[in-house]
């Protein structure tokens, strides 16, 4: 059996930046690809296993959702006020700078992997 896959998109209305990381946390890849529909399912179809994805709320959020909705094990399309609001308060927590690596739901949290300085850290957030 192969494991889940989390996968982050930043979409754009000519592309999309795409980071897939396994269970573990570690980046197995980074694509950019054309922001079409036959390009994005041709993208998913050559991943296995469970995929969890995460993109912001934008003008093609619905669109995208209901694209991906019948391939993905778990949907989660973020409110980037609520993001923005939440990185926030992590960087207080943590008291350094931090650049998000990817958002992973878990229930009624939500795991925000982050680097900072020298090392990687997993910050749990209530949803």
């Amino acid at each position: 059996m192969t494991s889940p896959k989390y996968i982050g998109m930043d979409v754009h209305t000519e592309s999309i930046s795409i980071a897939v990381r396994n269970s573990a946390g570690k980046v197995v890849m980074e694509r950019v690809i054309e922001t079409k529909a036959s390009v994005i399912l041709q993208f998913f179809n050559v991943l296995s296993g469970e995929l969890h994805v995460t993109f912001e709320e934008g003008t093609a959020a619905a669109w995208l959702y209901d694209l991906l909705k019948p391939h993905i094990a778990r949907l989660l399309v973020c409110n980037p006020l609520v993001l923005t609001m939440m990185l926030a308060a992590s960087r207080q927590l943590v008291g350094i700078a931090l650049r998000v690596e990817a958002i992973i739901p878990f229930g009624d949290m939500s795991i925000i992997l982050a680097s900072g300085g020298s090392k990687s850290r997993a910050l749990s957030i209530a949803s």
